[in-house]
Order: structure tokens, then C-alpha cells, then sequence
């Protein structure tokens, strides 16, 4: 199985050449990024935050600000 070139359809007739050496180590960030801010919002019970992370991708930057920047900090 060659995965150097995936194909991705856009329509019936166009089709875009994606190379699989940049798009999975990609994949692989984002949803890294992803799931630890989902994580992050749920069991800080921010529901906004986690519907807008859910719903929108952004390769893992609006992912990163909210962990870096929105977050509530835990007390101990």
C-alpha cells in the first residue's frame, strides 16, 4: 500500500493530491491538541469552549491558546 499520495475528491471531476508525509503527522497534532483541550474544558465545565473546540479545526492553534490562555487553574 503506497501512502505517499492520498486523493482527496472535491466534487465529481477535481480531485487534490495530498501527501500523506505532511498530512498525517498533522492529523496526529491536531487531534493531540484537540483532545487534550476537550478534555481540559469538560472537567473545567466550560461548555462554550468545548463546543467551539469540538466544532471548529484549527490544527491544534485555538486548541493551544485555550490551554494556554482560558483555562481555569485548579486550586489546591
Amino acid at each position: 500500500m503506497n501512502i505517499g499520495n492520498l486523493f482527496t475528491s472535491i466534487g465529481s471531476s477535481y480531485s487534490i493530491p495530498i501527501n500523506a508525509n505532511i498530512f498525517l503527522p498533522l492529523l496526529i497534532w491536531s487531534i493531540f491538541w484537540k483532545g487534550w483541550a476537550l478534555w481540559r474544558a469538560g472537567r473545567n465545565n466550560q461548555l462554550p469552549w468545548f463546543i467551539i473546540i469540538l466544532v471548529l479545526n484549527t490544527l491544534g492553534i485555538l486548541e493551544i491558546i485555550y490551554l494556554l490562555a482560558f483555562q481555569t487553574k485548579n486550586k489546591k
